[in-house]
């Protein structure tokens, strides 16, 4: 019979003790329901290139990046997608989190667009109907904040459809929400000289104002997933979908976007920013991971490779607006050195 002696054992025990819990071996991306099917499409791409093929997770901006920066373990994401840049209090609570060296990568724009079934005639609106029809309070016309009593879109403007408003769009852990709440609302909002004003003497004030959504039923939280609201919009014609360009799009034989000040969303308008919605898009990447899950700079060489972000790349099709080519050029370089962001100001 063959006897194993305790020191073997004792060796094998330490080793055992002693080794580190196994890496993954394959990619893990959260976040931005807006990036997601960018993100899908090169993850496609890159695993038929000798790795696996990420697994890509739609949670929302805010959801993933509160993965994200939840600590540097293997059972935490390697990147983060986010359809804004990430905020001064998520980078600190990355940095509680152990979470240190993070490179951000810009990779385009889109807009945020708000559409109708192709059976519906179509919106021609202002920054300020946005902001009459979708804010939790207004103006009424003393000038007073009131909660919002227009129940029809020809309440807010008589030049618009006697309809009922009734707005699907995404929740408050959606990157999209955000920008459309700073961007649409917000800039409705400073149309009223009194509650620009505001922002002078009570910043804090001003964003409460002028971002708060009405939660009556007019808005409808619709979740992060954008193809059920374009299935939604087909079903009902007289709602209205807000969503990023890129799922406008993809489905240009169903719906069309409304113009916003008189500029319809398309490739031009939103690259040249004269479409009054548009925001810049991101991921995150985790550099403490990098050389422990294997692929991580070889999917972010995919991703900033011309043939994917490119005007004429492969997510062009998907509906990316490409950056500038000086401005793709400069993000490249940074994302292959994996160069960590300093902390942003807001």
């Amino acid at each position: 019979m063959h006897k194993t002696s305790l020191g073997a054992v004792l060796a094998v025990s330490a080793a055992t003790v002693c080794a580190p819990a196994l890496a993954r071996d394959t990619i893990n991306i959260v976040g931005s329901s807006t990036v997601f099917p960018f993100s899908t499409a090169v993850a496609e791409n890159f695993g038929r290139g000798g790795f696996k093929t990420p697994k890509v997770e739609s949670t929302g901006t805010g959801g993933g990046i509160k993965l994200f920066c939840s600590g540097s373990g293997v059972d935490t994401p390697d990147i983060a997608n986010a359809s804004r840049a990430l905020k001064a209090s998520e980078f600190d609570a990355c940095e509680a989190n152990g979470v240190k060296g993070i490179t951000e990568v810009k990779i385009g724009f889109d807009g945020i667009v708000l559409a109708q079934s192709k059976s519906s005639k179509g919106f021609d609106l202002t920054l300020k109907d946005i902001f009459l029809a979708l804010a939790k309070d207004v103006p009424n016309d003393k000038g007073d904040l009131v909660p919002n009593p227009n129940k029809t879109w020809k309440d807010v403007n008589p030049a618009l459809p006697d309809t009922k408003i009734e707005v699907l769009g995404p929740p408050p852990t959606s990157g999209t929400r955000d920008a459309f709440a700073e961007l649409a609302l917000e800039g409705g909002c400073n149309s009223f000289p009194a509650l620009k004003d505001l922002k002078k003497s009570d910043e804090k004030k001003h964003k409460a104002v002028c971002q708060a959504v009405r939660e009556d039923g007019a808005y409808i939280e619709a979740g992060e997933n954008d193809n059920l609201i374009v299935q939604k919009l087909v079903a009902n014609p007289k709602a209205v979908g807000v969503f990023g360009y890129s799922f406008l799009e993809q489905n240009a034989e169903k719906i069309h976007g409304a113009k916003v000040n008189g500029v319809a969303p398309d490739y031009d308008s939103i690259a040249k920013a004269t479409y009054p919605i548009s925001r810049a898009l991101y991921f995150y990447v985790k550099n403490a991971h990098v050389g422990t899950i294997p692929g991580i700079k070889e999917y972010v060489a995919e991703f900033t490779a011309d043939k994917a972000w490119g005007p004429e790349g492969y997510l062009a099709d998907k509906g990316l607006i490409a950056l500038p080519d000086a401005d793709r050029k400069s993000s490249a370089a940074n994302a292959k050195a994996l160069t960590p962001m300093a902390k942003p100001a807001h």
